[in-house]
C-alpha cells in the first residue's frame, strides 16, 4: 500500500479514531479538574491553616477516587465480579500505587515551585513514555513519533511561559511525579490488553482511595474534626463530586478501555493536551492571564498530535489493537 493509502486507512480506522476523540476528551476533563480542585482548596483556606495541606489535599484524592469506586460498583456488574478476581488486583495495585505515587508528589512539589515550572517538568512523562515504551513494549516509538514528543513537551510545558528552573528539591519531586506517570501509562497499555479494564479500574480506585487516606492519617492525628470541617465548608461538595465523577470515574476508565488501542506514545502525546484545556478555563474564570505563550504553547502541542496522526501507518494502527 502507497503512503497515501496508509494514510487514509490510518485516518478511517474507526477503533482508533474513536480512541484518539475518547482520549482527547479525557484531556478536556482533566483540564477542568484544575479549577474544580482549586476551587475546593480556596473555600478551604481557613482549614488549610488550621490542619495542613497535606492531610486536606489527601482527604480530598482519597474521597474523589472513593466517589468512583462507588460508581463503578454501582452501574458495572463486572467491576463486582473483579472483588474476587486476584490477577486484578495485582493489577489495580500496581496502577493504583503508580497514580498514587504521581499525585502526592506532584502536589507536595507544588508548594515549592511554580504552576509554569510544574507543568513544564510534569510534561516530561511525555519523553519519559518514549524511552520506557523502547524498554518495555514490543513496538518501540517510529522516527515520526519523536518529533511529537518534542513538539508536545515543549507546548505543554511552555504554554504559561518559559519556565524557571533552579532544580531544588520541589523540581527533582516533580520530575519523580512525571515518571510514575510514564510508568503508569505503559502498564496501562501492557494490562488492559490482557485483563477487564473496568476491573483494573475498580481495584485501581480501591488503591488510591485507601492510599490517600492512609497518608491523610499519617500527616494528622484530627481527621476526626477535620473530615467533618471539610465536608460543611460551602463550595466543596460541588468540586469534590465533579472530580470523583468526571476526573477519577470518567476519565480513568476511558483511558483503561480506550488507550490500549493506540501506541503508548501516541496516548502520551494526546494527554499532552491537559495543560491547554487547563489554561483555556484559567483564561475564562480570570485565573490566569493572557500571554503570546498560551497561543505558541498551544500551536505548537496541537502541531506535534497532527504530526503523529497524520503520519500513522495503518499496520501500526491495528497492531496495537487487542
Amino acid at each position: 500500500m502507497g503512503e497515501g493509502g496508509k494514510l487514509t486507512a490510518s485516518l478511517s480506522n474507526p477503533t482508533r479514531r474513536t480512541a484518539a476523540l475518547v482520549l482527547l476528551s479525557v484531556t478536556l476533563v482533566w483540564g477542568a479538574t484544575f479549577i474544580w480542585m482549586k476551587q475546593a482548596l480556596n473555600a478551604l483556606e481557613s482549614e488549610l491553616e488550621l490542619y495542613g495541606t497535606v492531610p486536606i489535599v489527601a482527604f480530598l484524592v482519597g474521597a474523589r477516587f472513593f466517589i468512583a469506586m462507588v460508581l463503578l460498583l454501582t452501574f458495572f456488574s463486572n467491576a463486582r465480579s473483579a472483588v474476587k478476581e486476584k490477577e486484578l488486583w495485582r493489577g489495580g495495585m500496581l496502577l493504583g500505587g503508580l497514580m498514587l505515587v504521581g499525585f502526592v508528589t506532584q502536589m507536595v512539589a507544588l508548594e515549592e515551585i511554580n504552576p509554569s515550572t510544574s507543568a513544564f517538568l510534569t510534561s516530561l512523562y511525555v519523553v519519559m513514555t518514549a524511552m520506557l515504551s523502547v524498554r518495555m513494549t514490543q513496538h518501540p516509538p517510529r522516527a515520526t513519533l519523536y518529533w511529537g514528543v518534542f513538539l508536545a513537551t515543549f507546548g505543554a510545558g511552555f504554554i504559561e511561559g518559559p519556565p524557571h528552573l533552579s532544580w531544588g528539591w520541589g523540581e527533582i519531586v516533580t520530575v519523580i511525579s512525571a515518571f510514575f506517570f510514564a510508568l503508569h501509562i505503559v502498564f496501562t497499555q501492557t494490562l488492559t490488553k490482557r485483563l477487564d479494564p473496568v476491573g483494573l479500574s475498580l481495584t485501581s480506585f480501591v488503591v488510591v482511595s485507601a492510599g490517600a487516606w492512609a497518608i491523610m492519617l499519617v500527616a494528622s492525628g484530627e481527621i476526626w474534626v477535620m473530615i467533618p470541617a471539610v465536608l460543611t465548608t460551602k463550595g466543596v461538595i460541588l468540586p469534590l463530586v465533579l472530580l470523583g465523577v468526571g476526573g477519577s470515574f470518567f476519565c480513568l476508565l476511558a483511558l483503561n478501555m480506550f488507550q490500549r488501542h493506540m501506541h503508548p506514545v501516541q496516548a502520551a502525546i494526546i494527554y499532552a493536551f491537559e495543560p491547554v484545556w487547563a489554561t483555556v478555563f484559567g483564561l475564562s474564570l480570570g485565573l490566569v492571564p493572557w500571554t503570546w505563550w498560551i497561543l505558541v504553547g498551544g500551536s505548537v502541542l496541537l502541531c506535534g498530535n497532527l504530526l503523529v496522526e497524520l503520519t500513522t501507518p495503518q499496520d501500526e494502527a491495528t497492531k496495537e489493537n487487542p
